[in-house]
């Protein structure tokens, strides 16, 4: 096996469990490994650190995999880790909820992998050159303990570009799944876009939030803002809104939403769909003197690495400020980054200028979190990527 060697006094974050071997860290490579290759770590002083994947074109040179040296990563190895991330989820899967996350890469120590669930059918991700070279042996053992109708890959990701990989899209087992497959999250049922839809077709992580956030919503006036396919909109039908305005971007989005209403017997007399840029709309909404009791905030990652956090933070409180100016005393906001590049005290913060700004007082009222579908790895923190904040302005 090839052999990676760190530089003194680098090896600190590999010792402590980090999956990550970032490329400054290392001192020399014997025989030039290939993308993707499975390679022995070692420090300075030459002592075995663990084993992993390299990839020499990326920033994360090397992901680490297995730290015991007689734990070698053979075939066996990647299909107990395949059975050990599924296991763990089998708690989450009853009649009222047929869809969440399968395997979340590094937290279920497959770095670079994303398994989804959706009904009858799975969605991968891969992220990394080293998990191409087991892709096949990921999916016999997914077929081999889910037995599901189809798999479908949507590894159309920009992280792919550092592997040294293309795009790679379409079906990898079995048969392809409907243009709108139907799930079931909180017993509310979806119609799930796999192959055009954003990321792997659906937002599970946030399934926890969507109902907690409906409990406030009973004969409320919500405003749901990057609303995508409705997660929220349809949690707060489900406890009785009195009216949802839903505000997204995208035309498949809007068309969505719709069928998935329909789908669940709501009014639709209730709701009000708005295909436009958010931060355009919601200054509209102000010139237009509109208010409402319950605004949630969903946007995009605004803060991509730590490079950009503070142009990240600006945008943040800019669209926060917009929508406490809609609020009046005891209405709600609430409001999520799914950057992790900002961690939740920062967060914090943009919402206390965002607040000073709107000339707004407001209490943190709960803390969101992302579900135990997407773990956090106690030596990975970076994975922890979600959060939120119920906001009540006083």
């Amino acid at each position: 096996m090839k052999k990676v060697f760190l530089n003194k006094g680098k090896d600190k974050a590999a010792w402590q469990l980090h999956p990550w071997v970032f490329s400054g860290a290392i001192q020399y490579v014997t025989e030039s490994p290939e993308n993707g290759e499975l390679v022995a770590v070692h420090n300075n002083d030459k002592e075995f650190i663990a084993y992993g994947l390299y990839h020499g074109s990326s920033r994360v040179a090397v992901r680490l995999l297995e730290w015991h040296p007689d734990q070698e990563v053979t075939e066996a190895w990647w299909r107990q880790k395949v059975a050990s991330a599924l296991s763990a989820r089998a708690r989450l899967l009853k009649e009222n909820n047929n869809t969440c996350r399968l395997v979340f890469a590094e937290a279920d120590f497959l770095p670079g992998l994303i398994v989804d669930k959706y009904a009858d059918y799975l969605v991968m991700q891969i992220h990394a050159a080293g998990l191409e070279k087991v892709k096949d042996i990921i999916v016999d053992e997914l077929v081999k303990l889910i037995s599901p109708k189809g798999i479908y890959e949507r590894s159309d990701l920009k992280s792919r570009e550092y592997e040294g990989l293309p795009d790679n899209n379409g079906l990898v087992y079995g048969e392809n799944p409907p243009e709108f497959l139907p799930i079931i999250e909180n017993g509310i049922q979806y119609e799930v876009n796999i192959a055009e839809g954003q990321k792997s077709g659906f937002y599970c992580d946030q399934r926890e939030n969507r109902f907690l956030t409906a409990q406030y919503v009973e004969e409320k006036r919500v405003l749901d803002c990057f609303s995508y396919s409705g997660g929220f909109t349809l949690n707060a039908f489900a406890q009785r809104a009195k009216e949802v305005w839903a505000v997204d971007s995208s035309a498949l989005a809007i068309e969505t939403l719709h069928k998935n209403v329909a789908l669940n017997n709501f009014d639709a007399s209730k709701l009000k769909t708005v295909q436009s840029d958010v931060n355009k709309y919601l200054r509209e909404l102000y010139d237009a003197n509109e208010k409402f009791d319950l605004i949630v905030l969903d946007p995009p990652k605004y803060a991509p690495s730590r490079s950009s956090l503070e142009k990240a933070s600006r945008a943040y409180k800019d669209l926060n400020r917009r929508g406490l100016l809609l609020l009046e005393k005891g209405g709600l906001l609430a409001t999520f980054s799914c950057s992790g590049a900002m961690d939740i005290d920062t967060f914090k913060q943009v919402l206390a200028w965002a607040a000073l700004d709107a000339g707004k007082e407001i209490q943190f009222i709960c803390q969101f979190n992302q579900p135990e579908d997407h773990p956090v790895r106690a030596s990975f923190p970076e994975g922890e990527y979600l959060k939120g904040l119920l906001v009540r302005v006083c």
